[in-house]
């Protein structure tokens, strides 16, 4: 099982998500059977770390993100993620066309969609507007949701 959370450059939104995302799953007991990883859809930044704005959140709540690097998403990531978490409808259009071929076995997501009571489309990009403690809480709130329909749907025990 594996679970691959998009944005545009994988230096903020994304890497936040993996991070947060696999705390729980470690949390959980299921770090054996739930793989994490995140990717963005434009190349700008591959190689580089989380954004400072990601990284000091994610110390403030004393998660992890030791060797997280940004990469690109990769025609690959089709067939071995379970579940692709978009975080906006831009990221969300540029995978499925990036997809295209139909050979997916990946669920694509929006990531918003765990979260209905929100009433909104995405997670905004804190690159943009510097609001990364309004990302972390809408992070934390959806990998809490993702991780309670995989263990549903999977019949995942913790």
């Amino acid at each position: 099982m594996n679970v691959l959370f998009v944005c545009l450059g994988n230096i903020c939104r994304s890497p936040m998500a993996e991070a947060v995302f696999r705390e729980q799953v470690e949390q959980a007991g299921l770090d054996q059977v739930i793989q994490v990883d995140s990717a963005g859809t434009g190349d700008w930044h591959i190689g580089h770390p989380p954004h400072e704005g990601t990284r000091k959140l994610l110390d403030e709540h004393g998660i992890t993100y030791e060797g997280m690097r940004a990469r690109q998403l990769h025609p690959t990531d089709f067939q071995t993620y379970t579940y692709i978490v978009c975080m906006d409808p831009s990221n969300e259009q540029n995978v499925l066309a990036w997809e295209g071929s139909g050979s997916r076995t990946s669920e694509v997501l929006r990531f918003m969609s765990l979260l209905p009571e929100e009433n909104r489309e995405e997670v905004p990009d804190p690159y943009y507007t510097g609001n990364f403690e309004e990302v972390y809480r809408l992070v934390q709130a959806g990998c809490e949701r993702l991780l309670k329909r995989i263990k549903e749907e999977h019949k995942f025990m913790s």
